[in-house]
């Protein structure tokens, strides 16, 4: 993730109503990603559809509960997104549930206990205070290396900084070669955790007052 560029195109708030956009962008971005590969499994000639499935639920879960997707466009295209979760405690949708349960019912019982595993891991630390949460980070493939990245993470940070309740962000990657990228622009590892001999996951935090 380089220095966002000055031509950079600013971030939009994606409507709920693009949210089919948003997954098609995270689809691409994240198609050979080692969470989803891990979480899918060897599905076959239905990874694609498994994989749109559980993206399509990452981003429902957000857009029902109200929480921020932001996106950059060209050409009236979405091609990066970033899912957000703001400070502070929300009730859970009551469609989430089911959602969930619908999600496994077509990924099957053994995705699921992947999934167990990996969250388990990830909730063993929780950063105190409140702070927001990037949940997702995808830039298309055809749009790799422009920067684009950068410019969300730029527009992340301005959002924790004007929000009185914030103290920072946190999020957590599972490519060795994102940590050197994060740790570039001010986060600091916080936990590391090996899920598989093939697998292992990053947690961060970066305080509103450091430098990028």
């Amino acid at each position: 993730m380089s220095e966002p560029r000055v031509d950079l195109p600013t971030p939009i708030l994606v409507p709920p109503e693009r949210a089919g956009e948003a997954v098609a962008a995270l689809c691409d971005a994240f198609h050979d990603y080692p969470v989803m590969t891990y979480i899918v499994g060897d599905a076959g000639a239905d990874y694609d559809r498994h994989l749109h499935t559980l993206i399509h639920f990452f981003v429902s879960n957000r857009v029902l509960r109200g929480e921020p997707i932001l996106g950059i466009e060209d050409g009236g295209r979405l091609v990066a997104i970033a899912t957000l979760t703001p400070p502070g405690e929300r009730p859970i949708p009551e469609a989430i549930p089911a959602m969930r349960e619908a999600l496994w019912e077509v990924l099957g019982p053994l995705a699921k206990a992947r999934h167990e595993v990996l969250y388990e891991i990830w909730q063993r630390y929780t950063h105190p205070g409140l702070h927001y949460h990037l949940n997702m980070l995808g830039v298309r493939r055809s749009h790799a290396g422009r920067g684009l990245g950068s410019r969300l993470l730029k527009e992340i940070h301005a959002k924790s900084l004007a929000d009185a309740e914030s103290s920072g962000v946190t999020l957590s990657t599972e490519d060795p070669k994102n940590v050197a990228l994060y740790q570039h622009c001010g986060y600091g590892v916080v936990t590391h955790a090996r899920v598989t001999d093939a697998l292992e996951t990053w947690q961060f935090f970066r305080p509103d007052d450091a430098a990028s």
